[in-house]
């Protein structure tokens, strides 16, 4: 249920309208960001007009966005008028990423860039800089990118800047994120589904978003939806939300500066109104839901630039979009790109010297007010590391190998209890996921925490309270945004998912790697909690749900990325898993992606093995072996929990059919290890590598995902040449779970029959094991279809020494 008695109880702003004098400040601070972001687009010299524009003064390639800008540099100087009125602490996400030059322009101005660049001096000599930098070789990229001070948002893709900013003022009680959804971005699925974030938010406990959809009605060719449906439909949209829309338009900037500012007045006297009443409410009442305000801010595209050019309309057209500019190999585009700049008076706004007017520069927040130098805009210098169980306290005991039957993310889920506890005080941790918490059996979470729901609670609903800590939704980029959000502001987090479906966020994930491996070259940027995955409900069990469930390739798609950003572990068990997990809620800068069975599986190393066995990424499994620490004549090397369980089973047999053959078992538990020095910080040196494979023996190497990855990480290495992968290679269907290992020839008869075919030795035996195999392999196929079952073989087996 809604309620509105937050706002009747709220005080009104003690902001009062804007004077002249105000206004034309705040206008001539407006026209100096839209004088720096043009300059940044077409300038690299002549950066104050001292004398008449040539085409030698102009970029030879001019890239970026104009379309976006001036609105976006209209709403900063409000939103800086808010904070020193009000002392607020407020952060600028921006969905139009496209208008980077404007928040540089921005930061500029503030002052906050020349700190963190001080080459890019407040003077004529730093503007010039600042403007031959933008889009130019080894520059600065055109979007709000991770070189912007300011920015938790990179805006080269659409989608993600309102999931952003709830992430952000989650357990940030003091904080007001403002955030700039473009028109365009507002049609992706992404940005429509994160509206539904403010049934998520508590006021008791959280900061404030306020979102402001800036419609300027165009994209890159053509209009967008909202702003072709109208106002009342528009605001029922959003009023369907549960938002109350507040609506400024115009083209007339003074009318315009005064809808602004007496809109963000009531915004603000709105959002500390529900904030004060759900937090004066009486010990243990549950706060109501209420409408947060947000804005519609409804300008031309391309406002104050060229109204015609060549004959065409410009402003408030599409043409806008980009560069309105292109020609100056013709005389009158230079003058157009003259009387441009010069319509915005830069000798009102800059002195002699390129500084910005003291009577201007007063207007800017100062210090960690400012936006550009908000620290909830570089998370890092804020987090402070997560208080962290002993794993070891979780450990599965286990006597011998294969000894014990668990499902290892349980055993995950009562450590994960632990982190929420210790950490609830501090509130910088949560769980995220797409409404999978139990399926993934991490349900042990809920003894100490629910599920966050400001929405309506049934009678019959379970672990939902506005006070919990465990995020779902259905929506996998709500959640990878959130998280997104919650660590670029300094938290911790974990997200889990069902393998196959977290390729939802394929993109999301692209963009944040790119962030990180940007960051690590940004000096200033201190290092923020690692975005960790875990992958549940994996390829190999989803024989229940069939083929649409069956898909390890995220681990591929990770794998493209830098490797100084990423990392993927394949825990063989519950203990290893453990060990993994700890690990990567300690790390600090990276993406680690776990993958982990729910199902009960046989358990293989007891804790102090596990440790060890994680700490160097892979191992010979002596006790598995039977090499006996001689030169083996196969290596049967395994990568995630079933292939495990299919490579000790093929041992097996192997005892079996051929007793006296030399095998070694290796286990990798961390994948980037196959890499060759140079190419990953965690590869194994050649001489390890070769102690583990050998420099000339067969490998039969049964991977959790597409065989093909382990043959690009491991290419370069010694023997790789007889290096054979088996691995899922896209047949699923709904079967039984071992039938789904034999669909993909990873089963364990198939990997002993390779191991024979492969050792020369054993040739004589390769045509009755070859006729062994597809014998049983009829038999399996018979049984499974009469009975529904794997066979008793396959059902019963457990590891035994022989």
């Amino acid at each position: 249920m809604f309620t509105d008695d937050p706002v009747r109880a709220a005080k009104p702003a003690t902001s009062m309208p804007l004077s002249e004098e105000l206004l034309w400040r705040m206008d001539a601070y407006w026209r100096a960001a839209n004088y720096l972001t043009v300059g940044q687009i077409y300038l690299q010299d002549n950066p104050l007009l001292e004398v008449p524009l040539e085409r030698r003064h102009i970029k030879p390639r001019l890239l970026g966005h104009w379309g976006t800008t001036t609105g976006l540099n209209f709403i900063y100087v409000h939103l800086n008028r808010l904070i020193k009125a009000h002392d607020l602490d407020m952060i600028y996400v921006i969905g139009p990423g496209h208008g980077g030059p404007g928040l540089v322009a921005q930061a500029y101005l503030e002052g906050s860039y020349t700190e963190v660049y001080p080459d890019i001096e407040r003077d004529r000599h730093g503007m010039r800089r600042l403007f031959r930098q933008f889009s130019w070789p080894y520059g600065v990229p055109s979007h709000v990118a991770p070189e912007t001070p300011g920015s938790i948002h990179e805006g080269g893709e659409l989608g993600y800047s309102l999931a952003h900013a709830y992430g952000a003022a989650f357990d940030n009680p003091d904080l007001i994120v403002a955030c700039i959804v473009g028109d365009g971005e507002a049609e992706t699925g992404a940005l429509a589904t994160s509206w539904h974030s403010n049934k998520f938010l508590n006021p008791a406990r959280d900061g404030a978003v306020l979102p402001i959809l800036h419609l300027n009605g165009y994209k890159i060719a053509n209009p967008t939806l909202l702003a072709r449906i109208t106002p009342d439909e528009l605001g029922e949209l959003f009023r369907g939300y549960g938002y109350e829309p507040l609506f400024v338009e115009g083209d007339d900037p003074a009318q315009v500066h005064r809808q602004l500012a007496a809109a963000l007045d009531k915004a603000l006297a709105r959002i500390h109104g529900i904030q004060q009443a759900a937090r004066h409410a009486t010990d243990g009442q549950a706060p109501a839901r209420a409408r947060w305000p947000m804005i519609v801010f409804r300008t031309p595209k391309g406002w104050t630039g060229p109204k015609v050019v060549d004959g065409l309309p410009v402003e408030g057209t599409w043409r806008a979009h980009q560069v309105p500019l292109k020609d100056f190999d013709d005389p009158a585009h230079v003058r157009l790109l003259e009387d441009w700049l010069l319509s915005y008076r830069p000798h009102e706004l800059f002195d002699a010297d390129g500084r910005l007017r003291p009577e201007l520069a007063e207007l800017a927040p100062t210090g960690r007010r400012r936006m550009g130098a908000n620290p909830h805009a570089n998370g890092g210098v804020l987090l402070q590391p997560l208080t962290l169980p002993h794993f070891r306290d979780h450990a599965v005991r286990l006597a011998a190998p294969g000894g014990l039957e668990v499902e290892s993310t349980r055993v995950l889920g009562r450590y994960l209890r632990e982190v929420m506890r210790l950490n609830a005080q501090a509130g910088n941790f949560r769980l995220f996921g797409p409404d999978e918490t139990a399926s993934n059996r991490l349900q042990d979470v809920f003894e100490v925490t629910s599920k966050a729901w400001m929405a309506t609670i049934e009678p019959v609903d379970e672990h939902l309270s506005p006070q919990g800590r465990v995020m779902e939704v259905l929506s996998e980029h709500l959640c990878q945004g959130w998280l997104e959000g919650y660590l670029l502001t300094g938290r911790h987090g974990l997200f889990s998912c069902y393998e196959a479906f977290i390729h939802i966020i394929d993109s999301m994930f692209n963009q944040h790697a790119k962030w990180l491996k940007t960051t690590r070259h940004i000096p200033w940027r201190a290092p923020i909690a690692s975005l960790n995955y875990l992958l549940s409900s994996h390829v190999w069990r989803q024989d229940h749900n069939g083929f649409s469930h069956q898909d390890p390739g995220f681990l591929d798609h990770v794998a493209n990325k830098k490797a100084d950003v990423v990392r993927i572990y394949l825990p063989p068990d519950a203990n290893c898993l453990l060990s993994v997990a700890d690990h990567c809620l300690r790390s600090r800068n990276y993406v680690n992606v776990i993958v982990a069975g729910k199902q009960p599986e046989w358990q293989w190393l007891d804790i102090d093995a596990a440790a060890r066995h994680c700490s160097t990424g892979a191992g010979v499994w002596t006790w598995a072996s039977t090499d006996e620490g001689r030169d083996p004549e196969v290596v049967m090397a395994c990568a995630g929990d079933v292939p495990t369980l299919e490579t000790l089973a093929a041992v097996t047999l192997l005892r079996e059919y051929a007793p006296d053959l030399r095998v070694r078992v290796v286990n990798v538990v961390d994948l980037m290890v196959l890499q060759p020095p140079g190419e990953h910080p965690h590869a194994l040196s050649d001489v390890d590598f070769d102690e583990l494979f050998t420099r000339d023996k067969p490998v039969i190497f049964a991977f959790h995902g597409y065989p093909g990855l382990i043959h690009r990480l491991a290419y370069r290495r010694h023997n790789h040449d007889n290096f054979h992968v088996r691995g899922y290679r896209e047949e699923g269907t709904t079967t039984t779970p071992f039938d789904m290992t034999v669909m993909n020839n990873l089963d364990r008869y198939q990997l002993a029959l390779d191991a024979i075919l492969r050792v020369p030795r054993l040739s004589a035996l390769a045509s009755d094991a070859t006729d062994r195999y597809w014998a049983t392999m009829e038999r399996h196929r018979l049984y499974i279809s009469e009975h529904g079952e794997d066979l008793p073989e396959v059902a019963q087996w457990r590891w035994t020494m022989g």
